[in-house]
């Protein structure tokens, strides 16, 4: 069997899935990838660390696979996006520890820029807010932080193109390219052009020179090299997503209009806005969502972020009010309603459509005779608010949503797909897997490869697993719950 397989290095762990040329997912590897806070509100990964980790997911799937006589004839990957890297070209070496997109180390310097009034010219070229969830100013305090200093060839770059570099050869000719779905969450990449924008480059204080060249989504970005992965020498990489953009291709949303959810790490929530750069609407960000190259015209999408979901189920457990995160969803479920408690998420600040670097995660409404259960209940509602204040601000930007196709890990969770539907009044249709990053990976792939003709093709293959309606006596429940969740959110 001829396959594709996709890379996806996320922010909690990176994986390897094969997939058949039907997109049916046949074979994977995972591993967990760690992280460091060293001070408050600053979060860091080893970029060789996931450079193995990926190398390691990738020998063993193919290894597998080979033995059971197939080939891999395409990789594709997908990727945390703005987590931001320093490396020395001339000796392969990371230069300092990669900033994670959700550091907030540069908030000083955005506040700096907004004050100085360069928001409007920042939202105009590249659709995106002055926030450091971006990479431009992760790049800048490197270099001001001394990352270039004793390097031959200092660069900067997101995950994609550290990955591309160092799996084709690294310092022994790896491709150090990038393309538009990554660099559009650079706050350095014009939508018109989609291109590098000098003038944010300038604004930013970013060396252009010391970029990736930009390519298509879609198309040849080198061939695995023989010592990086020997399973897979020669296998050329087809296609580079970001990881919210590959989860909306995975998720096949090819229309306007269409929407996905995908519960991760944080909340993102992507609506397909067509082949034109839409609008700037209040509250969210414009993004590429892929550009196919010799296979279509570039897409654009309208996101909503929420900087933090599945981690904050994952903090549950570590705090010990539950035992892991499979205890999440029976213990929520073992009360009727959260009792008032509204929990707000907001470890690493608010995200869309408040934008509150600040803010800070509270728990409120806690009575003598509230328990862990009504907590668990208020978290999972506070992930449904979170996309709901998304779901809203799409609806006030004039995209007509009628179904959220819904994915990641926190996802597998009835109670939240429920709370969802309620929350947000659609219907919402979970994937049949929740791994759609990386069948977006796989299918950006088996474009570029020539596997598979269009999008529309792309859109056939998909169908959801479960589907959720609004209930209608949930409904006022929630909204007015929602009010609550959303003043609370406001003073966080």
């Amino acid at each position: 069997m001829r396959l594709v397989l996709a890379l996806d290095a996320g922010t909690s762990g990176v994986r390897a899935v094969a997939y058949s040329a039907a997109l049916e997912p046949l074979d994977e590897a995972y591993r967990d990838l760690p992280a460091a806070y060293p001070r408050p509100g600053e979060v860091e990964q080893d970029a060789s660390t996931i450079a193995a980790l990926a190398r390691e997911v990738l020998a063993e799937v193919a290894r597998r696979r080979r033995d059971a006589g197939d080939e891999v004839v395409a990789l594709g990957i997908t990727n945390q996006r703005e987590t931001t890297v320093a490396f020395d070209r001339a000796s392969g070496r990371p230069l300092a520890p990669a900033i994670v997109w959700q550091d907030r180390r540069t908030e000083p310097a955005c506040a700096r820029l907004r004050a100085g009034g360069h928001e409007p010219a920042v939202r105009a070229a590249t659709g995106l807010v002055l926030d450091p969830y971006f990479s431009a100013t992760k790049m800048a305090w490197l270099a001001e932080h001394g990352a270039a200093e004793g390097a031959s060839d200092p660069v900067y770059s997101t995950i994609d193109t550290w990955l591309v570099w160092t799996l084709t050869g690294g310092p022994d000719g790896g491709a150090f390219v990038t393309e538009p779905s990554n660099a559009s969450r650079t706050a350095l990449f014009d939508l018109t052009t989609l291109d590098w924008s000098p003038a944010m480059a300038g604004l930013f204080g970013v060396d252009v020179s010391r970029l990736a060249s930009v390519r298509p989504s879609a198309g040849h970005f080198g061939a695995l090299d023989a010592e990086a992965v020997p399973e897979l020498a020669g296998v050329p990489i087809t296609g580079v997503l970001g990881d919210q953009q590959a989860a909306l291709l995975g998720q096949a949303c090819v229309a306007p209009g269409q929407v996905k959810a995908t519960y991760g790490t944080g909340a993102f929530v992507l609506a397909h806005a067509g082949a034109s750069v839409p609008a700037l609407a209040e509250g969210l960000l414009t993004t590429v969502a892929w550009d196919l190259g010799a296979h279509g015209p570039a897409h654009y999408a309208y996101e909503g972020s929420a900087f933090v979901a599945g981690a904050a189920l994952t903090w549950l457990a570590e705090v010990g009010l539950v035992e892991g995160v499979g205890e999440v969803e029976p213990l929520a479920r073992s009360v009727p309603g959260a009792g008032g408690v509204r929990v707000v998420p907001a470890f690493t600040g608010l995200g869309s459509p408040f934008w509150n670097p600040e803010a800070r995660g509270t728990i409120t409404g806690l009575s003598r005779g509230t328990t862990r259960a009504e907590i668990a209940r208020a978290l999972v509602e506070s992930l449904a608010f979170q996309v709901r204040a998304m779901t809203d601000a799409f609806a006030g930007a004039g995209v007509t949503l009628a179904e959220l196709r819904a994915d990641g890990g926190a996802a597998v969770m009835d109670l939240l797909c429920e709370l969802q539907a309620s929350a947000s009044r659609l219907a919402v249709a979970r994937s049949g897997t929740l791994e759609a990053t990386a069948r977006g990976a796989a299918s950006v792939a088996a474009l570029g490869a020539g596997l598979v003709d269009s999008l529309e093709e792309l859109a056939g293959l998909w169908e959801p697993a479960a589907r959720f309606t609004p209930r209608a006596g949930e409904v006022d429940v929630l909204d007015a719950a929602y009010a609550a969740w959303r003043r609370e959110a406001l003073r966080a």
